[in-house]
């Protein structure tokens, strides 16, 4: 299933880490089954606020709720061309921005 989400990933990041998506794909699990949870709606303050504190602050473990705002704003914008945001690759993406992506084995 990691490989369905790798070429979107790598559109945005072209040497992102299979190993990574692979670890996002595993911990997104059941969500991905379901287009609406499979995808991330920058227009959805509720949605936004979950992937802070769910994604940011619970598993990358990122204490400083602004930066993680940050980086979640600076993703929105770098994908705004694209009206299916995949939540394996917004979240990659956060991590990427975070400097997180060793906490997920890249």
């Amino acid at each position: 299933m990691a490989e369905d989400y790798a070429a979107d990933v790598k559109k945005y990041a072209p040497n992102a880490s299979d190993a990574v998506i692979a670890a996002i794909v595993k911990h997104l699990g059941i969500a991905l089954r379901n287009k609406d949870s499979s995808l991330v709606s920058c227009s959805d303050k509720d949605e936004l606020k979950r992937v802070r504190d769910s994604w940011c602050a619970k598993k990358l473990g990122v204490a400083d709720a602004a930066a993680a705002d940050a980086a979640i704003k600076s993703v929105c914008e770098q994908m705004k061309a694209d009206k299916t945001k995949h939540r394996v690759t917004f979240y990659y993406l956060c991590a990427d921005k975070l400097g997180k992506l060793s906490v997920l084995g890249g």
